[in-house]
């Protein structure tokens, strides 16, 4: 839109077209804001669509955007039973992909653009002079290798963080040897009963990690097992407590993800999975008959696969020109460190927050949802539904419905409020499984 003798207004411009980001535009469709989805994938949900075998904790009640729905359901749209626990294929196929393909949205969605830089349009990060005032200039590479730079009024990142995942090292950074053997190890939850059922079946299996990521993994290995008996499971954890491993089984207020955990310890207790713990992974070589020998915390583990569950990280490299205001240990803004860290809360504690948590020095510029949260594993979807309501709001100049935040969930008590250490901070995924819009 334009008018004689003026700029043309420029978009609001949404990176990641997954839960958030498409929440998101449904928020900017809401207030009559133009805007921009790029999403790196082929298609919308494409991170989801890597765990779309896995059924999450939490029913489609606390995983559908209140304006998006109301757009879906104006074009028609039933939704889900709102007590029924979706998978991840389930969320696109019912929620996503109808959310995409609505005609507010459709046109403003850029598929197979992966966001390279962003910045200030001309303007380095140590240029003040007109800062506030000069466009954003986003620079993406097509899916056929040409460059473009969109031209933006705002930036909300919400890209994620499934394509980052934490390395198995226990000291954040790769274990020796694990780039290596990158062939024998997968990131995040393979779809072990299914598609890479042939992969591990009969095999020797690590799991490495502490959350419910890394039990899923171990029960779908425990599945495999009844029909492939020679299966071997090793699960290794960080902490020294395996008992934290667990949950709160029946009184969980998440049935399915009590389960998990009571159904974990049961295996363990009879001796179907040996669990190692602790076990602080610090390097992989080959092994004389042709496997893998996993050392750490003084002992030697042969496996032929592995299979690390260790959480994720925010990747800040495309925002190197962006004046970001980040927290040194979580890396997440600064004002929003306190009130998600995972050495105080879980995300059954973490108060509702918006735009003034979420800012940086860089006005216009905000990342949302799980990026939001760096390194903590607090995070909760309805979480991120209520940052972009109130992002977009302060965009829109609403500067009142921006700083009135609070969390449409029908109770607490949604995560466990036993926060971790800090040494748990690269494992404990628990509430990225069973809160944010990756795997629950």
């Amino acid at each position: 839109m334009s008018h004689l003798g003026k700029e043309p207004v420029l978009p609001v411009v949404v990176i990641g077209a997954g839960p958030v980001g498409l929440a998101a535009a449904a928020r900017l469709v809401e207030r009559g804001l133009p805007f921009l989805v790029l999403e790196a994938g082929p298609v919308a949900g494409d991170s989801v669509r890597r765990w779309q075998h896995v059924r999450m904790f939490s029913p489609w009640r606390f995983n559908i955007d209140r304006a998006a729905r109301a757009l879906l359901q104006a074009s028609g749209w039933t939704p889900p039973p709102q007590n029924e626990l979706p998978t991840g294929g389930d969320l696109v196929g019912r929620y996503l992909e109808p959310l995409a393909a609505l005609p507010q949205v459709a046109p403003f969605l850029r598929f197979g653009a992966r966001v390279v830089s962003v910045g200030r349009e001309a303007l380095d990060k140590a240029v003040d002079a007109g800062r506030a005032e000069t466009p954003f200039a986003v620079e993406i590479v097509q899916a056929d290798g040409r460059r473009e730079t969109v031209r933006a009024r705002a930036v909300i990142d919400a890209s994620g963080t499934w394509a980052a995942p934490n390395p198995m090292g226990a000291g954040g950074y790769p274990a020796a040897g694990e780039a290596r053997f990158a062939d024998r190890i997968t990131y995040g939850i393979p779809d072990v009963k299914g598609r890479d059922r042939a992969r591990y079946a009969g095999r020797r299996v690590l799991v490495v990690g502490g959350g419910h990521s890394a039990i899923n993994v171990v029960l779908d290995l425990l599945a495999l097992k009844e029909t492939a008996p020679e299966t071997a499971i090793s699960w290794a954890v960080r902490r020294a407590d395996p008992q934290r491993l667990f949950g709160g089984g029946a009184a969980d207020a998440l049935p399915a993800r009590g389960e998990l955990g009571t159904n974990a310890r049961q295996a363990i207790e009879a001796g179907a999975v040996t669990l190692l713990a602790p076990f602080r992974a610090t390097g992989i070589t080959a092994a004389p008959e042709g496997g893998l020998l996993v050392s750490g915390s003084g002992r030697e583990v042969a496996v032929d696969e592995i299979v690390v569950t260790t959480g994720f990280r925010p990747d800040l490299s495309f925002l190197r020109e962006i004046r970001l205001g980040i927290d040194p240990a979580l890396e997440c803004a600064t004002a929003l460190a306190p009130l998600i860290d995972p050495n105080i809360h879980s995300c059954g504690t973490v108060r509702p927050h918006g735009a003034a948590e979420l800012a940086h020095p860089e006005p216009g510029f905000y990342i949302a949802g799980m990026k939001s949260y760096g390194r903590a594993p607090t995070f909760l979807l309805a979480t991120g539904h209520e940052q972009v309501r109130s992002i977009v709001a302060a965009l829109a100049g609403d500067m009142a419905a921006a700083a009135k935040v609070e969390l449409d969930l029908p109770e607490t008590g949604v995560c466990s409020a036993q926060p971790t250490n800090r040494d748990d901070i690269r494992i404990a995924d628990t509430a990225v499984k069973c809160c944010a819009p990756v795997k629950v």
